[in-house]
């Protein structure tokens, strides 16, 4: 008598494929788009209750939000680099080495931190100058740098901590740290700025705390209740050669986003040139190019951290496929926003002012704005790939080049008299080599995704 044998699972369908990759894109991006979302409220809370202040405090709060954001932008490979590292540790099954890099994270930011927090102590003065801080606006500008400068160690160890949870495929940690540092800057706010009548430096304490608790959160987590469910088994300092891959990467990955930066900076620079107006219309223009990037930026970390995952495993095919799918939410994405916007054109720019001949530049320039959103999605999904890909020299070299291309187009728009939306197709010019050089690097002979 024969033993029937027990039948095996029929492999699963190409249809159960998609959908199993979009319900692990989903419970990734939709947790990260919180925490990115959460991210600059600490800076709109800051700007709402230092606007009761008065117009020099507000002014010194601006001036002080660009010299920040200049400032720790170059650093924030502690989080884009740390993230596909740890996860391709993950994805080997190698918790030691997960827990090895997620050290090297903290080892650096604390170092890169504390270097920061001394130069801004150092250098405040000629950076307030700089930044054009004189007159009336010199004090407050001054108190406000220093006293925020302490905020720099914990400002890069969060880098680190959002990075290596990513990494471990965890983005609802970040999440609840973000959330809980904006709700310690809420509520010590008003209380320092008009209950202790500390003014801006309240706000200023307000925003240092807040920022030391989202810090140390993440320390204890990392280094407390979950350290044996990470695999940090054991604590110590590691040695500064070990440091020098993430180096490497924060080297080209600062080269990226100095690049980006600049490119952005010199399209607001060229608008100024153009006229007071048209610089006030590219201002509310660009705000709502750049904000609605969170959304697909939460889809980019979700293609980080998968990629990162299945490359680990030595699976290039579901890499290749987990990819793919990301780049069809992220398309599906910026269509929706692009119909989204064309809809509310008639409306969103009375939000931001009433100035009728700002309004109509920029509606002048916001077909732009609409039609290049399923573009920057593609973009955007598409850096996150290649650095869950750990393709971070290419990511360098084509932003380079792209900047190039869009910084002689946007250095032709006042002699050429193209206006507002010469800045405009400059930008457009940026996104499209983007675009482009990442095709390439995505589809071309040399890929550095391939399939199989």
């Amino acid at each position: 008598m024969m033993v029937s044998q027990p039948m095996a699972d029929p492999p699963p369908s190409p249809v159960d494929l998609k959908r199993r990759h979009d319900r692990r894109i989903l419970a990734l991006a939709l947790p990260a788009l919180g925490a990115l979302a959460a991210d600059p409220l600490v800076s709109l809370v800051d700007t709402a209750f230092v606007g009761q202040l008065g117009s020099v405090p507000l002014a010194a709060l601006g001036i002080n939000a660009s010299i920040f954001a200049f400032a720790f932008i170059i650093f924030n490979f502690l989080a884009y680099g740390t993230t596909p590292m740890v996860g391709r540790a993950v994805g080997r099954g190698d918790r030691a080495d997960a827990a090895a890099v997620a050290l090297q994270a903290l080892t650096l930011a604390a170092l890169v931190g504390g270097a920061a927090l001394v130069l801004l102590q150092v250098l405040a003065q000629p950076i307030a100058t700089v930044m054009g801080a004189t007159g009336a606006l010199r004090d407050p500008t001054l108190t406000y740098l220093r006293i925020r400068a302490f905020a720099g160690p914990a400002v890069l160890l969060m880098m680190a901590g959002h990075g290596i949870f990513r990494g471990f495929q965890d983005t609802r940690t970040p999440l609840l740290v973000s959330l809980g540092l904006n709700l310690v800057n809420l509520v010590l706010d008003p209380l320092l700025i008009f209950g202790l009548g500390w003014g801006l430096a309240g706000a200023a304490v307000a925003t240092v705390t807040a920022q030391w608790v989202g810090a140390l959160w993440f320390l204890w987590l990392l280094l407390g209740p979950r350290r044996t469910r990470l695999g940090i088994d054991r604590l110590y300092l590691p040695a500064l050669r070990t440091l020098v891959p993430l180096i490497r990467v924060g080297w080209d990955l600062s080269v990226r986003s100095i690049a980006l930066v600049g490119t952005m900076t010199l399209a607001t620079a060229v608008a100024a040139r153009v006229g007071i107006v048209e610089v006030a219309a590219h201002q509310i223009a660009a705000q709502l190019w750049l904000f609605l990037a969170l959304v697909v930026d939460a889809l980019a970390i979700a293609a980080q951290a998968l990629v990162s995952k299945y490359l680990g495993a030595h699976s290039r095919r579901s890499a290749r496929a987990v990819a793919n799918r990301t780049l069809v939410w992220g398309l599906g994405t910026g269509v929706i926003l692009c119909v989204g916007f064309a809809a509310l054109a008639p409306f969103l720019p009375y939000a931001f002012t009433s100035d009728a001949a700002v309004i109509a530049a920029v509606l002048a320039v916001f077909p732009f704005v609409a039609l290049l959103q399923p573009l920057n999605a593609l973009v955007f999904v598409g850096d996150g790939i290649m650095m869950g890909a750990e393709a971070f020299r290419y990511l360098a070299l084509t932003m380079l080049l792209s900047a190039g291309g869009a910084a002689a187009v946007l250095l032709a728009v006042v002699p050429l008299g193209w206006g507002l939306p010469g800045v405009w197709w400059g930008l457009t010019t940026l996104m499209g080599l983007r675009a482009l050089t990442l095709a390439w690097g995505y589809w071309g002979p040399t890929r550095v995704l391939r399939p199989g």
